[in-house]
Formats: C-alpha cells, structure tokens, sequence
C-alpha cells in the first residue's frame, strides 16, 4: 500500500481524484485490510493545515482525539475524552470517529453545537450538513460551530459484549435579540436521536417542548439525564 501526505488542499483533491482511499489513524479499518486486502493507494490529511485546526469554534478532520481540550466547548471535550483507551485517542481522527465510526461518539456532541462541516471532494470544498455526513460518509476536511453559552456530555456505563453505552449531550445558544435556545442530542444503542427549542420559563417548560421532538420516543432512563443537564444548563445561565 502506497501511502500519499499531502500538504495542502489542492494535493488532497489530487489525491482524491487518483483514488486514494481516505484514512485517518487507521484504527476502525486496519483489521479489516489485514482480513480482504489493503489498497493500493491512501491518503492521510495529518498534514494539511486545514485539516489540523483547534478552536472555540472549530476542529479539524485530522485533529486526534486527545488534542481537544479546553479551547473546545465541553461537550466536545469530553465526549473526546470518552472514546476507547488513551492510545486510541492519540491516533484516532475527528473525521475518522464521525464519518468512519459506526458508534461516532462525537456526533451527539457535534449536533448540539450545530455544527457544519467542510467536505473535501476531487470536485473541490463544500460545506454539507452532518445528515449529509453520517449518509454518505465524504471525506471531512473539518467542522465549524457558534460557540454555545455552556454545554454538558454524558455517557453511561455500558456493558461488555453489549450495545453502545447511552450517551446524552446538550448545548445552550444565545443570539442577539432572539430568546435562547436548548439543543439535546441522545445516542440510544447505534441510534442517535436529537432536538431542539427555546427556553422555556423553567426546565420543565423547556423539557416539555423538547417531549415534542424526536426526543420523545427516549426510554425513561434517558430522560433522567436529558432533565438532569437541561436544568443545569438553564440553572447555569440564570446564575451568570
């Protein structure tokens, strides 16, 4: 297996267009080409500056896990800090988890800040949505976001052997002259399930509405913690 670095966009398109087969740091598809076969060509982003930006408001597709830290909004932090052991998390990709990923861990985190995402095609950039992402799975170049007012992660223990742990992440948004608003994100076994609204009067107005959105098919259990963050969301904000 050939392997190309590029060191810019343009070489990344080329790359692409020769068909080299995205990776990122290879944990998820490694056993597989050990079992069918490795390609003849791939291509890595660790090199391309765009590929590697850290920010309050935005992340790289070839940033590793365990370079998100505090600059990032909480519930990127931590649902970061969440994936596998240290070793993965120093050679997994934002892209890799995300579009890679059947678990993605950091897509609940990734939709309550209402991301957007920039996609690397032989065509050129674009920006697709994270629906577009998760569907059909282009090459992230990186994610971009409004950096929320505060925001929390939580992911449940799981059992060994057995489905994907819960994981509830939500985020609170302020714009200028318009009420705030509550974004919630659920993964429920390999579903993940998400909505939003504006703030009500209090937590339970607020998580009434949310009842009103795809959220409200969520089991009990994951109803505690959704009511559990929405109020310290909320009991935050009031507090500042």
């Amino acid at each position: 297996m050939l392997l190309r670095l590029p060191t810019s966009v343009t070489e990344a398109r080329e790359c692409l267009a020769e068909g080299a087969v995205p990776i990122g740091g290879a944990t998820l598809v490694w056993a597989t080409w050990q079992r069918d076969g490795f390609p003849e060509l791939a291509m890595s982003l660790r090199e391309v500056p765009e590929a590697n930006v850290m920010g309050p408001e935005t992340v790289g597709g070839a940033v590793v896990l365990h370079r998100i830290d505090a600059q990032a909004p909480d519930v990127l932090r931590l649902a970061a800090a969440t994936v596998g052991t240290g070793a993965v998390r120093r050679t997994a990709t934002v892209g890799g988890n995300i579009v890679g990923s059947t678990l993605r861990c950091l897509l609940p985190a990734a939709l309550v800040l209402d991301a957007r995402a920039t996609v690397l095609e032989p065509e050129g950039v674009r920006d697709a949505d994270l629906a577009e992402v998760v569907a059909k799975r282009p090459l992230l170049l990186g994610l971009r976001w409004r950096a929320p007012v505060s925001s929390a992660y939580r992911k449940l223990p799981g059992e060994a052997g057995g489905e994907p742990p819960l994981v509830v992440a939500s985020a609170l948004h302020a714009e200028p002259g318009a009420p705030d608003r509550v974004r919630v994100a659920v993964r429920d076994g390999y579903d993940v399930l998400s909505g939003t609204t504006l703030c009500g009067t209090d937590a339970e107005a607020t998580l009434g509405a949310l009842r009103g959105t795809a959220l409200g098919e969520l089991p009990a259990a994951a109803w505690e913690v959704v009511r559990s963050q929405v109020a310290g969301l909320l009991e935050r904000r009031d507090r500042a």
